[in-house]
């Protein structure tokens, strides 16, 4: 998407996972598959509504197992405040 002057717009991503290697690794195929993601990551879901309180974004991706709060209660909480955040929740874990 482009805005009127030709400049692609940003899109700004909070990642929350507690692994920085997996979340390393999820911000570099973000960024080759289009560079307009903006990707920020933080290890856990407390963080995570920090940030999205003192900064903007377009879209959430979250793990849904870590510790203190897992995926599911991090979308809830989220849910609350910002009701219409598009949320991608994921496990690295089959079953």
């Amino acid at each position: 998407m482009t805005d009127q002057a030709g400049h692609k717009d940003t899109i700004r991503v909070l990642h929350v996972d507690d692994q920085l290697d997996f979340a390393d690794m999820t911000t570099s195929f973000l960024k080759r598959e289009d560079d307009r993601f903006d990707t920020e990551t933080v290890s856990s879901a407390s963080d995570g509504l920090s940030r999205l309180a003192e900064s903007t974004f377009d879209c959430v991706i979250s793990d849904y197992e870590m510790p203190g709060q897992n995926g599911v209660e991090f979308l809830r909480a989220v849910r609350k405040e910002w009701p219409d955040l598009p949320f991608i929740l994921f496990t690295g874990k089959g079953e």
